[in-house]
């Protein structure tokens, strides 16, 4: 605001220079991105009920992005020949189109072998596809295209607010707490940037300040000498 005020009173005429127009604006602090804690996530997953084909598509857009920390745009990207159930790896395309190999966990498996089953995406499946693209797409649509960012997003969505996560969870958010419960578990930092897709580790040590975080809220709430007196 200050700095504000001297251009405006400089372009005036009123001072003959302005004085802060050579000191540097402080950086802002990152952001410490929100996750959700286990218990969170797990009725998240739980929330998801049903065998038929759009149950089960959901499941298998929860389980892979808690499972993979993989963006919503990698999720929505990933076609047939990116996924490889028996390896247990699927092929996200990241910022850039940098291409990266992502293991698979259990549950994601099982949700994604029991979408991509006949009577799962098979049954969404249109008789003459629209485009080629959608041919090849791992998540479709009720009308049988391609599932967009917009319509994860919705699906994230619409779970949230069924377990009264609401404007706390966004698919992104579910990216965060898969690297923030990781680090919590003790993986290794360089581990979870590869997973990520991150360029930089300085982007992945933000997770760090969660991780300790949640130690000393943890530490406060359980340790009886932990609160001041």
């Amino acid at each position: 605001m200050v700095r504000s005020l001297y251009k405006f009173l400089a372009d005036e005429g009123q001072l003959v220079a302005d004085p802060a127009a050579d000191v540097a604006v402080p950086p802002v602090p990152a952001g410490i991105p929100k996750a959700l804690d286990e218990e969170e996530v797990t009725r998240l997953l739980d929330a998801v009920v049903g065998d038929d084909p759009r149950g089960r598509r959901d499941r298998a857009v929860l389980e892979t992005l808690y499972g993979t920390g993989i963006r919503i745009s990698e999720l929505v990207g990933l076609s047939l020949g990116d996924v490889d159930l028996e390896s247990r790896l699927l092929r996200a395309f990241g910022k850039g189109s940098k291409e990266r190999l992502v293991p698979l966990g259990r549950h994601a498996v099982a949700a994604l072998g029991e979408w991509l089953a006949p009577s799962g995406r098979g049954a969404m499946s249109p008789k003459q596809w629209a485009r080629r693209g959608d041919q090849e797409a791992v998540f479709l649509n009720r009308r049988g295209g391609r599932l967009t960012r917009q319509g994860a997003w919705l699906v994230v969505k619409r779970y949230g607010d069924a377990v009264g996560l609401g404007a706390k969870l966004s698919p992104h958010v579910l990216r965060h707490s898969c690297a923030t419960h990781m680090l919590d578990h003790g993986a290794d930092i360089r581990t979870v940037q590869t997973l990520l897709g991150h360029a930089s580790i300085s982007t992945t040590q933000v997770y760090t300040k969660v991780s300790t975080e949640r130690l000393f809220a943890a530490y406060r709430a359980a340790h009886p000498r932990a609160i001041m007196s």
